[in-house]
């Protein structure tokens, strides 16, 4: 199998509301919109990736939805920022014992989000071809 292309696809009890979230929270930035102007779908810059925000799910999120992972560049800083901004954090920033400082939000839908930060020290963040 060859993959062109990927993306996640969040279907949203609320979509206006996961909208928001995505982009005036998040500030993720907006790679496409389609759809009707009063209730589009929207594509989202996710790093190397994307994230789709469209159409309607049908209850919220629960065990096996999808789970998004963002490499950020200060996870405690972003902690600081997203509190501000009411976000529900489901764990604060912690050092795990693989060696990544990661904290999990959830989007008003209730999916988890993994917001991760690699030390300047990690493994990688060495050129292993030495």
């Amino acid at each position: 199998m060859e993959v062109l292309s990927s993306r996640v696809l969040v279907r949203p009890a609320d979509p206006e509301r996961a909208r928001r979230f995505y982009r005036d929270v998040l500030g993720l930035a907006v790679y496409r919109e389609f759809g009707p102007p009063d209730d589009p779908g929207l594509v989202f810059f996710l790093g190397n990736g994307f994230l789709e925000v469209s159409g309607r799910g049908s209850g919220p999120a629960g065990e096996g939805a999808p789970v998004l992972w963002m490499q950020v560049r200060d996870v405690r800083a972003e902690h600081a920022c997203l509190v501000a901004a009411g976000v529900r954090v489901a764990r604060g920033p912690r050092a795990e014992p693989w060696g990544l400082v990661e904290m999990w939000i959830e989007d008003p839908e209730g999916v988890r989000i993994v917001l991760v930060e690699i030390p300047a020290d990690h493994p990688l963040r060495r050129d292993p071809r030495g």
